[in-house]
């Protein structure tokens, strides 16, 4: 049995990241291995997101806070200055990129192939080749043009999902893990300054998981058993990291 790390966001922005960060890790498995038809749902997923919300202007602010910050440890004695330039650098260049980038899924959205499939998919079962005799022609194809066709269309939301993931690799090593305990099943917590993100590490082995609800500075973890799927009346030990 392992360690696992539960996350629960504080906010609707960082809500919004995590949900972007799931959907670049899948899109990167599809690129790694053929998953046939599966791997237009974190596709389709991606483009429906976008539509919804054009999420360049909020990162953008969110990587001039982060440069600010970085700046300032940049003062601060005993920091890793090269580490912290390498961000800046980064952080500055994906700055950049998004500001010239055009809004993600435009071009998927001209796409008439992609069209056609986007629509069926929300329907159950839809993918069947009677519906979509273009998947099943293009699943026929070799897997290594499918897999440079597919990495093309990904290509266009990669300037929006690398600064997401780095955002949120800044806002996870904001804060170490830190062992405590929960009594009869419950922690509760609060802080003096405005939290975005919650983490639990829980061993697997104790046969629970946390449900995590909690509003800027204040947090409630209630630990459930998964064979009874009901509260725990047990101390549970774990580690808690609270992200600004």
């Amino acid at each position: 049995m392992t360690a696992l790390i539960y996350e629960q966001p504080l906010n609707e922005k960082t809500r919004s990241y995590l949900r972007l960060e799931h959907l670049a890790h899948q899109l990167a498995d599809s690129l790694k291995q053929d998953q046939g038809h599966h791997c237009f749902y974190p596709l389709f997923s991606l483009c429906e997101l976008t539509e919804r919300c054009d999420y360049r202007v909020e990162i953008v602010k969110d990587i001039d806070r982060q440069l600010k910050t970085l700046e300032h440890w940049q003062t601060l004695p005993h920091v890793d200055n090269e580490q912290i330039n390498s961000y800046i650098e980064t952080l500055s260049q994906h700055r950049v990129t998004l500001q010239n980038a055009k809004r993600p899924g435009t071009i998927l959205k001209e796409n008439r192939f992609l069209s056609a499939l986007k629509q069926r998919f929300s329907m159950p079962g839809a993918s069947c080749n009677f519906d979509l005799p273009q998947l099943h022609f293009w699943l026929a194809k070799e897997w290594t043009l499918r897999r440079d066709e597919f990495e093309s269309w990904v290509d266009e939301f990669a300037p929006l999902l690398e600064s997401v993931q780095l955002i949120l690799q800044l806002t996870r090593n904001a804060s170490e893990f830190q062992q405590t305990h929960a009594q009869a099943g419950f922690f509760q917590g609060e802080t003096s300054h405005p939290l975005s993100l919650i983490r639990v590490k829980l061993d697997s082995s104790l046969g629970c998981y946390p449900t995590i609800s909690g509003h800027k500075s204040r947090f409630a973890i209630h630990f459930v058993s998964f064979e009874q799927q009901k509260h725990s009346d047990k101390i549970i030990p774990f580690e808690l990291a609270t992200c600004p």
